[in-house]
Formats: C-alpha cells, sequence, structure tokens
C-alpha cells in the first residue's frame, strides 16, 4: 500500500503533507460550523458602513466565490511540493493556517456577526448560484473573513519561493484579490471582514516566519506520520529512499 502511494500519489502531493493539510481543513470546519452552533443565540453584530451600502450586488462574481475552493487546494497542494525538502517552511504555513482559525474561532466567539442580505432579482444562473450560497450558508462568522484569509494565504504561501514563476505569482495576488472583491458584490462580507483576514494572514504569516513556533506541529505531524508509514508498509519497496517520504 505504502509503495503505490509512494509512487502514484506522491509525485502529485507528497505524502508528508497530506495528514497535515487534512488536519488544516477538518479545524477550518470545526471552528465555523461549531462556532456558528455555539452562538447561536447570542446576540450578533451587523458592521456595515455606510461604504458597503455603496457597493451594488453583482451575482455574476459567484463564479469567482466559488471557483476560489479550487484555487485554495491547488495552491495548498503547491505550497507542499515546492517545500517538499523543506519542512520547516511548510509547517510555518501550516501553523499560520491553524493559528489564523483559532484567531477566527476567539472573533466568532467574542463578536458575533451577521448582515442583511439583499433580495435577489432575476433568474439567471448567476442569481441561482446566489440563492444557492444564500441558502446553504448563514449570515454569520463574518469578522474576519475566512474567505478572504484562506485566499491570501494561497499567495504568500509562495510568494517568496524562487520555484514559482512571477506569472502564477502575479495570478495568484490577482485571483485573491478577485476572491476579496467577490466577497463584497455578493455581499457574503463587508470591507472590514476583508480588511481584518488580508490583516490576520499577513501578520501570523510574518509571526511564524520569525519564530519557532512551527516547531510543535511539525514534531507532532511527523510522529503521526511515523506511525501511519508503518502502519500502511506490507512490503519492502524497490527504490532506495522511499521510506523518507513520510
Amino acid at each position: 500500500m505504502y509503495c503505490w502511494l509512494n509512487k502514484h500519489i506522491d509525485p502529485v502531493i507528497p505524502l508528508f503533507s497530506i495528514l497535515p493539510l487534512l488536519s488544516c481543513f477538518a479545524l477550518n470546519m470545526i471552528v465555523y460550523s461549531g462556532t456558528m452552533i455555539l452562538c447561536a443565540d447570542l446576540p450578533h453584530y451587523d458592521l456595515t458602513t455606510s461604504l458597503d451600502q455603496m457597493v451594488p450586488l453583482v451575482p455574476e462574481w459567484m463564479i469567482i466565490y466559488f471557483g476560489c475552493y479550487l484555487f485554495w487546494i491547488a495552491n495548498y497542494i503547491l505550497v507542499a511540493r515546492i517545500y517538499r525538502d523543506d519542512r520547516a517552511s511548510f509547517y510555518r504555513f501550516v501553523t499560520t493556517d491553524m493559528m489564523s482559525r483559532l484567531v477566527c474561532a476567539v472573533f466568532f466567539i467574542a463578536l458575533p456577526t451577521t448582515n442583511i442580505r439583499p433580495e435577489i432579482t432575476g433568474n439567471g444562473w448567476s442569481e441561482a448560484l446566489l440563492r444557492f450560497l444564500y441558502g446553504i450558508d448563514q449570515p454569520t462568522n463574518l469578522f474576519p473573513s475566512i474567505h478572504c484569509l484562506v485566499s491570501w494565504l494561497c499567495f504568500v504561501g509562495i510568494r517568496d519561493s524562487k520555484k514559482i514563476s512571477a506569472g502564477y505569482k502575479i495570478f495568484s495576488c490577482v485571483f485573491a484579490l478577485a476572491v476579496v472583491a467577490s466577497t463584497q458584490f455578493t455581499k457574503q462580507h463587508y470591507i472590514v471582514d476583508a480588511a481584518a483576514g488580508l490583516g490576520l494572514a499577513e501578520l501570523l504569516f510574518y509571526l511564524n516566519r520569525k519564530t519557532n513556533l512551527y516547531i510543535p506541529a511539525q514534531w507532532l505531524f511527523t510522529r503521526l506520520n511515523e506511525k501511519l508509514y508503518h502502519f500502511l508498509k506490507g512490503e519492502i519497496c524497490e527504490q532506495q529512499g522511499e521510506e523518507k517520504s513520510f
């Protein structure tokens, strides 16, 4: 089993990175859904400003708002690939991601937020997508915006790597900013939510680059990967060095 994973999966996404990245996703879901349930009966605050009210509803931005999920997957895998031989940098990124969700949880609990969504008129594909979004996603847990936070992490995670072309870095920056715009034009978030998401991403990424806060995460996931490796390894791999993938 391990040899098959090492041969077919590791070239696409390094095996050592799968558990940490899945843990990032799990923590995100726990924080977002858990705090929503926990704070359901608490007073929620509307941080709408007059500037927010001037931004029109443009349902066509739904294609960016939903498209960003593919962007997140691609760039998180890309971060793992470019830091395959630099585990410290990879775990700094993972620690930044996880710390950001814990900070979001504090804000979601201490300052529950909401907004008043506009009426959707029209029967086009974009209006249908927007109605679908409004139906599955409650207008809570807005500050900071996780959509903006994660999209910006997708950019800063590759920003300093010499392995990534300037063109793709520019694309990632522009697309991340387009996601920010989509949160405004779909009325999912307001300006303060977006600013907080971008600021939090930059602050925590800088903090983890300057400190060793990543070490506990690296130690934990390294131990877990070792145990997983011994569990999966049912045969001796033919190629030398494959045991180092975890």
